[in-house]
């Protein structure tokens, strides 16, 4: 399920690439406009789980540029030198502007940030060069590297965007974003006790750094379910007062309404259990008398099943700690992976506001446990 948009963007070559960065980019403008049709000021409140959406912006085309236009070792892939001195781009303040390593969170509020078409602007011109250099890239792994990374890094960004969207009640209409009903559960999956090559190669195109080190590991064997779970299978254990109601969620009666698009509607209890915590999938499990998988089952059950293992309705809560893969070294973006082994848990798959692009079933995602924004739910296994 969803290799095929994947491997575009982990494998495509140039043409599919610079289609994509395009693609990208037009998604990003989209949900920027409807950020600027419900917010004229583009004000949001400051809070750890948002930024200020023209910060946002202008990240992304920085992005782009100081890892592909301003990149003198770009032609190196993963193996270039991410502190070799580089050129002023478009804008000549942008590091201390947008440069998420260094630039605090909260000051992202009370930066002289340029207006919304200025930042559009710069973000036409960055993208334009990015294409113009797209066209004479090497096209294998290494040539593509930083192209594929920053269309990857822009649609996560849109995927944030979505969420944060869903947190401050602006409408996205795009009915690509829209969660879709879930059946009736069907069959657990059954899987005997075997070995699994847990993890990625870099051969096989793009990888991200905390993927890469596959090895063996013993999966014991395991029934685990062939989707999410559901509203109306998480909701009568908040009924029996199991946990408070989730994120987004109220009760009216014997009626479940759901916050979507700023106002209140009727939920349905068919969508698959979104924005909860680590901690409210792990209480469902011990009521259910089911548990967590780890990501290894996961895993291992989403490319061995795949007509039986429906996935990519949420991103999904394991019993797995983030942690490095053997061997593990750091890629040019250093803050992608290295300050994150933290003791966070892993998610696995996708959510329906994930770019098909990112959906790959190898794809290590990681929040704090806490974290109830993003559209994450889970799947279960048996004790």
């Amino acid at each position: 399920m969803h290799e095929d948009a994947s491997v575009t963007g982990r494998c495509g070559g140039r043409y599919a690439l610079s289609e994509a960065l395009r693609s990208s980019r037009a998604d990003t403008l989209a949900t920027f406009a409807a950020y600027e049709r419900a917010l004229p000021d583009l004000t949001v409140p400051q809070r750890v789980d948002l930024n200020p959406p023209l910060w946002e912006l202008g990240h992304l085309g920085w992005f782009q540029e100081y890892w592909v236009a301003r990149n003198p070792q770009r032609a190196r892939g993963w193996h270039a030198d991410p502190d070799a001195s580089r050129p002023a781009g478009v804008r000549t303040n942008a590091d201390a502007l947008y440069d998420s390593s260094h630039v605090p969170h909260d000051r992202r509020w009370s930066l002289p940030l340029p207006d919304a078409d200025g930042t559009r602007d710069d973000l036409a011109q960055q993208l334009e060069t990015t294409l113009t250099l797209l066209a004479d890239t090497p096209d294998d792994a290494t040539g593509l590297y930083f192209h594929r990374l920053a269309l990857l890094h822009e649609d996560t960004h849109h995927e944030a965007a979505l969420y944060m969207a869903q947190a401050l009640g602006v409408t996205i209409g795009d009915p690509r974003w829209q969660a879709q009903p879930l059946p009736e559960p069907g069959v657990p999956i059954k899987l005997p006790p075997g070995r699994w090559r847990l993890g990625s190669d870099i051969e096989a195109g793009f990888a991200f750094d905390n993927e890469l080190g596959a090895h063996a590991v013993e999966v014991p064997a395991t029934t685990i379910d062939g989707q999410s779970v559901r509203w109306a299978e998480y909701l009568p254990f908040v009924e029996a007062g199991g946990a408070p109601p989730p994120r987004y969620l109220r009760r009216e009666g014997r009626t479940w309404l759901r916050w979507q698009g700023g106002r209140w509607q009727p939920l349905d209890q068919r969508l698959a259990a979104c924005h909860l915590t680590h901690h409210e999938a792990r209480g469902w499990c011990r009521w259910a008398h089911r548990r967590l998988p780890t990501e290894a089952e996961w895993e291992r059950a989403a490319l061995t099943h795949p007509a039986a293992f429906r996935w990519g309705d949420v991103w999904e809560w394991t019993a797995s700690t983030f942690t490095p893969y053997p061997g593990f070294e750091p890629h040019p973006y250093r803050d992608y992976s290295l300050p994150w082994f933290d003791g966070r848990p892993v998610l696995r798959g996708a959510s329906f506001m994930t770019q098909p692009r990112m959906r790959c079933a190898r794809y290590r995602n990681y929040f704090p446990p806490l974290r109830s924004d993003v559209a994450a739910g889970f799947r279960s296994c048996a004790l």
